[in-house]
C-alpha cells in the first residue's frame, strides 16, 4: 500500500464524448501515481456515459463512475460537490472533460503544498489552448492566464480577491488547482445556487478570502478553447462578459456581497472593489452617464 498521499481527481462531464478520453488519458499519464479519478456524469445523453463507465469497469482500483439519481442534469456545482463528497484523497484536483493535465501536474503541485504546509491551494497560469485544432490561424493564439502577482509566492488572504474583481489578475483555471481536502470541506464546497456560470469564481473567492494560496510559475493544464464550451456559449449570449454586466455576473456580485456580510468580513480593499462593480450593476444608467462625461473631459484635455 502506498504511503504517498492520495489525490482525488474530480472530472464532471455533460455530453463530452468528443474530448473525454483525451482528458482521462492525461490523468493516466501523470508522473505521480497515487491518484483516483471520479467521473461525475451530469446527465449526459451522448456516448460519454458509456466511455466513463468503460474506464470505471476496466480500472476499478483507479476510476469510479458517479451520477445523480435518475441520471439527472443538476449543473456544475452540484456535480463537483458529488465528486468531492465521494473522494477519498487528502487533496482534490479538478479536470473538465474537454481539458487536459500535463504529466507533471500532480507531482509538482503536491510538492509545493508539502513545502508550504500553510497553503490551502496552489495554482499556476492556465494555458488558454487554441492550438489544439492544428489550424495555422490558431497556432499563435494560445496565451496564459494573467497571474497579477509575483509567481512562486505564498499570497496571504484576502489579497487575491480584489485583484480578481479589478481584473488585475484572472481567477484560477478550474483545472489548474490542487487543494487540500479539508479546505474544500471547510468552505462548504461549491455553491449549489450557481448553475453553469461563475460557480468557479464563487468557490475560489471563498478560499482566497480565508486561506493563504501559493501562486506558482508552472503551467500544468491546458484549457481547450472551442465553440461548444460553456464559457464560449456564454460569451456569445452575453452571459459571460464583465464589461456588459450580464445577469450571471450581477448574480455573482450580489452573492459575494451577501457572503461577506454573513461571514462578517470587514476588509476595506475587498469591499471597495466589490462596491464599485455593484454600483455599475445597480445603477447602469448613472454609470453610463458618468462614463460619457468622463470621456468628454478626456477628449477636452487631449484637445488642449
Amino acid at each position: 500500500m502506498s504511503t504517498k498521499p492520495l489525490i482525488s481527481g474530480v472530472m464532471i462531464f455533460l455530453n463530452g464524448e468528443k474530448f473525454i478520453e483525451e482528458a482521462i488519458a492525461s490523468v493516466f499519464a501523470q508522473t505521480y501515481e497515487n491518484w483516483e479519478l471520479l467521473l461525475v456524469d451530469d446527465g449526459s445523453t451522448d456516448n460519454s456515459t458509456a466511455i466513463a463507465q468503460k474506464y470505471a469497469e476496466k480500472y476499478p482500483e483507479k476510476v469510479r463512475y458517479l451520477e445523480h439519481p435518475n441520471h439527472q442534469n443538476l449543473a456544475k456545482s452540484v456535480s463537483r460537490n458529488l465528486g468531492t463528497r465521494n473522494a477519498k484523497g487528502d487533496y482534490i484536483a479538478f479536470l473538465d472533460a474537454d481539458d487536459v493535465w500535463l504529466p507533471p501536474k500532480l507531482e509538482k503541485q503536491l510538492a509545493i503544498l508539502q513545502s508550504y504546509p500553510e497553503a490551502a491551494m496552489v495554482y499556476g497560469a492556465t494555458q488558454m489552448w487554441f492550438s489544439w485544432t492544428g489550424k495555422p490561424e490558431d497556432m499563435t493564439r494560445d496565451r496564459y492566464r494573467k497571474l497579477g502577482v509575483k509567481p512562486d509566492t505564498l499570497i496571504q488572504p484576502p489579497t487575491l480577491l480584489p485583484l480578481f474583481l479589478c481584473t488585475k489578475a484572472e481567477t484560477p483555471g478550474t483545472c489548474a488547482v490542487l487543494i487540500k481536502r479539508e479546505v474544500v470541506e471547510a468552505v462548504g464546497g461549491h455553491e449549489e445556487s450557481f448553475g453553469s456560470m461563475y460557480e468557479d469564481q464563487a468557490f475560489f473567492a471563498k478560499i482566497c478570502l480565508k486561506y493563504p494560496v501559493f501562486v506558482e510559475s508552472g503551467c500544468w493544464d491546458k484549457y481547450r478553447q472551442h465553440p461548444d464550451s460553456t464559457c464560449n456559449i456564454a460569451l456569445q449570449t452575453g452571459e459571460y462578459h464583465i464589461t456588459n454586466m450580464s445577469p450571471s455576473y450581477a448574480n455573482y456580485l450580489n452573492w459575494l456581497e451577501g457572503y461577506l456580510i454573513k461571514e462578517k468580513f470587514v476588509n476595506t480593499e475587498v469591499w471597495q472593489a466589490l462596491q464599485k462593480l455593484l454600483f455599475v450593476v445597480r445603477y447602469p444608467l448613472i454609470y453610463r452617464i458618468y462614463r460619457g462625461i468622463k470621456g468628454i473631459i478626456q477628449k477636452m484635455k487631449f484637445a488642449r
